[in-house]
């Protein structure tokens, strides 16, 4: 068995103590009355998604810390803030709020993000992205998943039949590019369900509806509750997938200041989930309902999603190609994406640490395991060597996590596939990208879980 190793510091782009030092520069404050000392109360409304876990440094990580709360006190202005956050379940009704002049600053993902542009365009009431939360730039945010006892193996199998998503989300731009490499017209060839994730999941558990295509955390919570098994893993399309943070143009001139705090704030929460990943996760599914352990899977050490508030050329350029999934759907129009993406307010926020993490890129993920009652979790060199401490501690195992041997996107270990090559064991999060590598590999075999751990003890 392979020694498990320290768990590193989750994709870390500055030290701690650069991390502090940035968050206590100074903010510079506006020239409105109620930001010039004038003793007014100001009311910063925030609307966030409790349940869509990457937006939890701009939402619930960042509300159940305080954060912003703080960082809008040591403005010393004058001022009194009052932060009202409003929980909703999708970006709609978020963009609907921020449109109307009610929200002032929101998070959602990237095809939200894009409709709350064209929205805010639309009725001369423009937003700009200030800054990202999660992201994966392969896309594994996304998951297609059947019934637990499905038939269906891969995408091709989905010709013809019910599936459900929700139209406009990022989901479904995943649906429709994967049907599209699987040459399925996403229009004809499929019976497209539009339904919220919640209706989405009791049509799969039902049988009204074949397959569920969704955004984090849907699939891995259908999959911990053995609800739902993975057809495909959104990370082969290999094209980013994030969420970020939209603000009123007319808010962010009339109090830079106010939004520069709110970023600083998101930066030390994320900073607090990188050094505190494990309690960060607890956290999030104590205020969200959502199991822990599926939390972990994407807001982890090693977790599907990356956190970092800079904008990401590569977002930018990932935001520009689903504009054009949203036009065919009828959803928007032309969108400028270079006049939506504003950064100055985070680049002053982070200041000098801006152009490093700008540039830096998450390492692999690796296998982990979080053992009952630990507030830390180990990390393995392999998923054998997982697999092996797992087969050793069946009884004191919380979860365990392995990446896909192709993409990369971890799942979890006992609902991945497995393939045995020679003396390698390799998980797989869909059905096709095992096949795949096994028609690729000579010898190499599709063996079940159980197997799996046998075969690693």
């Amino acid at each position: 068995m392979k020694h498990p190793l320290k768990r590193p510091s989750k994709r870390r782009t500055i030290t701690a103590a650069a991390t502090a030092a940035l968050l206590l520069l100074p903010l510079t404050a506006c020239g409105s009355s109620a930001e010039a000392g004038d003793g007014s109360t100001v009311t910063v409304t925030v609307g966030y998604q409790s349940k869509t876990i990457n937006t939890v440094t701009a939402g619930t990580l960042l509300r159940s810390l305080g954060y912003f709360e703080k960082q809008l006190d040591a403005l010393g202005d004058g001022v009194t803030y009052k932060v009202n956050w409003q929980d909703y379940a999708t970006g709609a009704p978020i963009t609907a709020q921020m449109t109307a002049g009610k929200i002032d600053i929101g998070s959602m993902g990237d095809f939200p993000l894009l409709i709350n542009a064209a929205r805010g365009k639309q009725l001369g009431k423009p937003t700009h992205l200030v800054s990202v939360t999660g992201y994966n730039l392969r896309g594994g945010l996304n998951t297609i998943v059947t019934a637990p006892d499905s038939e269906l193996t891969s995408l091709k199998d989905l010709k013809g039949k019910k599936v459900s998503t929700s139209v406009g989300s990022a989901a479904d731009g995943t649906l429709v590019r994967a049907l599209q490499r699987a040459g399925i017209d996403p229009v004809d060839g499929i019976e497209k369900l539009n339904q919220q994730p919640a209706v989405g999941a009791s049509a799969l558990s039902a049988g009204s509806a074949d397959a569920l295509s969704q955004f984090v955390a849907w699939p891995g919570l259908l999959a911990f509750q053995g609800k739902a098994k993975a057809l495909y893993d959104g990370a082969q399309l290999d094209l980013p997938t994030f969420h970020g943070v939209t603000a009123r143009e007319d808010f962010a001139k009339k109090r830079p200041a106010v939004l520069e705090a709110f970023l600083k704030a998101q930066a030390e929460a994320t900073a607090y989930l990188d050094e505190h990943p494990v309690a960060a996760a607890e956290s999030v599914a104590k205020a969200t309902g959502l199991p822990a352990e599926v939390v972990y899977l994407y807001n982890g050490a090693h977790g599907i999603s990356t956190f970092d508030p800079t904008v990401k050329p590569q977002l930018v350029a990932a935001l520009k190609e689903d504009v054009s999934v949203l036009k065919a759907a009828k959803l928007t129009g032309d969108i400028d994406v270079d006049a939506f993406v504003d950064d100055r307010y985070v680049k002053r926020a982070l200041g000098a640490s801006y152009a490093e993490r700008l540039t830096a890129t998450p390492p692999p993920a690796a296998s982990e395991v979080w053992p009952k009652g630990a507030t830390e979790t180990r990390t393995f060199t392999t998923p054998a060597g997982l697999l092996a401490h797992v087969a050793g501690h069946k009884d004191g195992i919380r979860a365990a996590y392995v990446p896909d041997a192709t993409t990369g996107t971890l799942w979890f270990a006992d609902r991945a596939v497995w393939v045995a090559d020679g003396e390698n064991l390799l998980p797989f999060v869909a059905p096709a990208t095992a096949r795949a590598y096994v028609d690729a590999h000579g010898g190499a075999r599709v063996v079940t879980y159980a197997d799996a751990l046998e075969l690693a003890s």
